[in-house]
């Protein structure tokens, strides 16, 4: 964004202005998108934004301010052998203001974590979900 101004002496004077980024929606890749909306749904408490195609082949789940887009892929998402390499690599990370509360809410839906709640040395809380196709939700937050 460009703004112009006059200066005292009557000058017109541009500059650039910032624009700044507002959010983010991570895409994550899915094998079987209805199984994985109802994952997102049912377990960890999202609500669908929309689908698209006939069949759908991409949606948008949406919870507080995060928002997940889910991509259908033919074939599996990760190679064969991706989690023996990187068994902690990340698809997305969803920031709270207190990880407690979700996380106690996910254990009482039946979520299985790939990692539990726990205290990172830098003081946040965090834990790890992890989706039907293995993408790894990181969830942070302090308390």
């Amino acid at each position: 964004m460009m703004v112009v101004r006059m200066t005292k002496s009557n000058q017109v004077e541009a500059s650039m202005t910032r624009s700044a980024i507002i959010a983010a929606e991570p895409q994550l890749f899915v094998s079987e998108l209805e199984a994985s909306l109802a994952f997102y749904e049912e377990k960890l408490g999202f609500r669908r934004v929309f689908t698209s195609g006939e069949p759908a082949f991409y949606a948008q789940v949406a919870r507080d301010g995060a928002k997940l887009n889910l991509r259908r892929v033919e074939g599996p998402v990760f190679a064969e052998h991706f989690r023996v390499h990187e068994p902690d690599a990340l698809s997305a990370t969803l920031t709270l203001d207190d990880a407690r509360p979700v996380f106690l809410e996910l254990q009482a839906a039946g979520v299985i974590f790939h990692q539990s709640l726990r205290r990172e040395p830098w003081g946040a809380q965090t834990f790890i979900v992890s989706d039907p196709d293995g993408n790894l939700i990181l969830f942070a937050g302090g308390s």
